[in-house]
């Protein structure tokens, strides 16, 4: 992943809701050229950071089951205010379809605010797979990259109890 979106969860209701923060620093790679003169995140970065905490949800809400988890559709996108250096992002998704363990499509809801104020909002589907169903020599791969989900887990929560120690 190129631009990781998601500083902190903030509030996780497995299987149904996130709440998630993005910092915007002006030591973004990206604000470089978006715009030099009047730098905001891009667009299409907030919906990304929409579809990341999504992906969060549905990763904790099935204890890691899947190592790859991407976009598939975005509907209904809206951008309300622009996302300036110095402003944080409050991500709040939640998911439409039940985040069933077998699940390979969900539907989840979002919307980003800065002070209370909508500047993305949006419906997408995400899609998991797990590399080893495509290529079996991949397999080792999917191990990695779900040890790395969970290490960024408890760096994102670092209060929270491991997944499938919850009450």
């Amino acid at each position: 992943m190129r631009f990781v979106l998601v500083d902190r969860i903030e509030a996780l209701e497995p299987g149904r809701r996130i709440v998630a923060v993005k910092n915007l620093t002006l030591g973004e790679e990206y604000l470089q050229d978006h715009f030099p003169t009047f730098p905001v995140m891009p667009g299409v970065l907030m919906l990304e950071a929409l579809v990341q905490a999504g992906a969060w949800l549905w990763r904790i809400s099935t204890n890691f089951s899947h190592s790859v988890v991407v976009l598939r559709e975005a509907k209904g996108i809206k951008y309300g205010n622009f996302v300036e250096p110095g402003r944080q992002l409050v991500l709040t998704v939640e998911a439409v379809d039940n985040l069933d363990e077998n699940a390979q499509i969900a539907t989840f809801k979002g919307n980003g605010e800065i002070g209370g104020t909508s500047a993305v909002s949006a419906r997408f589907t995400l899609t998991r797979y797990n590399l080893r169903e495509r290529f079996p020599n991949l397999a080792p791969l999917d191990e990695e990259l779900l040890a790395d989900w969970r290490r960024r887990h408890m760096a994102l929560t670092p209060l929270a109890p491991p997944v499938g120690q919850r009450g």
